[in-house]
């Protein structure tokens, strides 16, 4: 074969990249924080949720993981925006949100880090063209690559309280394209979430069965055109370590993304989000002697459907404009029995939105990028009601109504600019809005946790977040940075549970929260050492008058001051070891400030040893030092905690 002939086959050959359009040069302007395959690979826990408490500032209601904690307390946010369980930030799979349609949690236990490439968090509201629902900022995550995983990678661990995590994930490059299965279960005996001194005879361990199953195809269509395709199922069932109160969970996720890569660069995705949820729930007497059951939750099931257009013409190398809209709809019920009142309830609803969008990123001169993007949404809540009858009657209850529909238009847009006045520095500033439609969860569905209660609100209006932040990039070597923004953020109709009786509260809009703070995340890599530094700090106070002007100047609930992490790699070849350090600071469990969870250092280490033939034994170990991390307080003093000392010895198998 003639050189001429090689070369003109090899400028033919068709290439698939697996992902999207890609990030602009404008995103230099935002705060971002990206966690590679290297350290989703030495991850002691395995758990997504787990992986980004890299990026200081990401919380979730409960310090809990997907193991042990309720599914809908696993929220998502940022920057001291919390006080509810429902997520604030946008979490996006290969662009496509995984925010579940009824409850506004996330389903981290089906997010295997096994199958993960890479994780891409932007700290800051205000998305423009990923969509809307970016309160506190965004999380996407990209799935790997035949290239990442290799032909075969599978594990099989055996852990503290008879604990087993297996996954395997199987790629293959298939006609210029390629293919990956994955599939994974986790199963453990569980621990008991009551504090050792507060346990009763009722209290047991909280045992947990997961299985996840995924298929990825990426496939070209043309010489610039591929097309994607996803599909998950998670089986996830837990139980929270008293009787009555098992809780499950059945999500299927599908998509078909088409992207364009030639001049005209353009993607369409669609999705479709399948769920079925059952909790239940119970009290506890004061001596834990005795139970009753209170909810029995027994089906919600929920649907999300939406897609997404976007266009980027060709404007030349200093120009990118960004052109396109999306759409979603949700709909979903709770069906449950009341025990506590004899009551049988359905409630739920459905939201549309529809939005538009325009990005552009100008490069001025090598050294400075401006960026600006906008969209307008059309929203809608409609056929929300509550059918409630008496079990012992069989007549409608004086709460069954149906509510009146609504609808509405939000504007945002962001803004930013990047500076780079010596090689190494960049200098960025943002502002942004943003915004978020409430949940059918917290307009329509009242939930329990011990003896406490939390009344739905049908009148809740969307929260609406006005912020800005800069600080400056520091890249003086290759593989090394430091990074440092401050932000000042102000959540407008902020969403909370707000005490209105004796263990009682209720969804309520509150005027605003106003959090303001620092983050700091440094990396440094010299020969086959790696070291990852993130801390946040955040003074995030509560505005309110009337009903809830007693929470006025105080902080929002589960939201703590500093959160810290701190990461030593050492790698060579297979043999690798780490060990991360973090830290989180006092937090409230509620919103009157009363009942204190108190601050936490956990240490985890992970090592691995190369055995020949593609094997590697490897340890783990999770809060190496057994250290109490209290998740919950009731207003009783019932104090749970989240996952104690648990330590792994797995064995890993890899062809790459």
């Amino acid at each position: 074969m003639s050189a001429t002939l090689a070369a003109l086959l090899a400028a033919q050959e068709i290439i698939v990249t697996g992902q999207g359009l890609g990030s602009t040069k404008g995103d230099a302007a935002y705060d971002v924080v990206s966690i590679d395959r290297s350290r989703i690979e030495t991850s002691a826990s395995g758990r997504m949720e787990d992986l980004l408490r890299d990026a200081a500032g990401f919380q979730q209601f409960r310090r809990s993981d997907s193991r042990s904690a309720h599914p809908t307390s696993q929220g998502a946010t940022l920057r001291g925006l919390g006080g509810n369980a429902s997520t604030r930030a946008l979490v996006l799979l290969d662009g496509v949100p995984m925010v579940d349609p009824f409850g506004g949690w996330i389903g981290w236990a089906a997010l295997d880090p096994a199958r993960i490439g890479h994780i891409r968090v932007t700290r800051g509201g205000g998305t423009g063209a990923l969509g809307p629902g970016a309160l506190a900022g965004t999380i996407e995550l990209t799935s790997a690559t035949p290239d990442q995983i290799g032909s075969v990678n599978a594990s099989i661990a055996y852990g503290s309280r008879e604990s087993i995590d297996a996954d395997v994930t199987v790629g293959a490059k298939l006609g210029g394209g390629y293919a990956i299965l994955s599939a994974g279960h986790a199963q453990g005996d569980g621990f008991v979430p009551i504090v050792e001194e507060q346990r009763g005879a009722i209290d047991r361990a909280a045992r947990y069965r997961q299985s996840r199953a995924s298929a990825r195809a990426v496939m070209p269509l043309g010489e610039a055109t591929e097309l994607q395709a996803n599909g998950s199922l998670l089986v996830d069932r837990r139980d929270r370590g008293l009787p009555f109160t098992g809780n499950g969970n059945v999500a299927v996720d599908s998509s078909l993304r088409l992207v364009g890569h030639g001049d005209w660069g353009w993607e369409a995705a669609s999705w479709l989000q399948l769920r079925q949820f059952s909790s239940g729930f119970a009290a506890a007497n004061a001596t834990r002697t005795a139970v009753n059951r209170s909810l029995d939750q027994y089906r919600v099931p929920a649907t999300g459907v939406g897609g997404r257009f976007e266009i980027r013409p060709p404007l030349g190398d200093r120009v990118t404009l960004r052109l396109g809209g999306d759409a979603r709809r949700v709909t979903g019920r709770t069906q449950e029995t009341v025990f506590s009142t004899s009551v049988d309830r359905r409630a739920g609803g459905r939201q549309d939105v529809l939005g538009a969008f325009a990005e552009a990123s100008f490069e001025a001169d090598p050294k400075l990028v401006l960026t600006a993007s906008g969209r307008i949404d059309h929203w809608s809540i409609d056929h929300g009601y509550i059918s409630e009858f008496s079990r012992t009657t069989g007549l409608a209850t004086a709460n069954a109504r149906t509510f009146a529909d609504r609808s509405g238009d939000e504007t945002t847009a962001r803004g930013g600019i990047a500076w780079s006045p010596l090689g190494a520095l960049t200098v960025r500033a943002a502002a942004y809005t943003g915004w978020r439609l409430p949940t059918l969860n917290e307009l329509y569905r009242p939930f329990r946790t011990a003896s406490d209660s939390t009344l739905a609100n049908a009148a809740l209006n969307p929260e609406r977040v006005r912020g800005i932040d800069g600080g400056f990039d520091f890249h003086p070597l290759p593989g090394w940075r430091m990074g440092v923004t401050v932000f000042d953020n102000r959540l407008e109709d902020a969403i909370a549970n707000v005490t209105v009786a004796a263990n009682t509260r209720q969804r309520q809009n509150l005027s605003a929260i106003r959090s303001r703070g620092i983050e700091l995340d440094a990396e440094a890599s010299w020969r086959e050492w790696r070291g990852i530094l993130s801390w946040s700090h955040t003074a995030a106070k509560v505005r309110s008058n009337g009903a809830a002007a007693p929470l006025a100047g105080l902080r929002p609930a589960q939201t703590p001051r500093d959160q810290a992490s701190a990461t030593l790699e050492w790698r060579r070849g297979d043999l690798r070891a780490a060990t991360t350090v973090r830290y989180v600071g006092k937090q409230f469990e509620d919103d009157l400030n009363r009942l204190t969870l108190d601050d936490a250092v956990t240490v985890d280490a992970v090592v691995g040893v190369p055995i020949g033939r593609g094997f590697t034994a490897e340890l783990r170990a999770e809060n190496l030092g057994n250290a109490r991390v209290e998740a919950t307080r009731a207003t009783d003093g019932t104090i749970e905690r989240a996952t104690p000392r648990t330590l792994w010895f797995a064995l890993r198998y890899a062809v790459r």
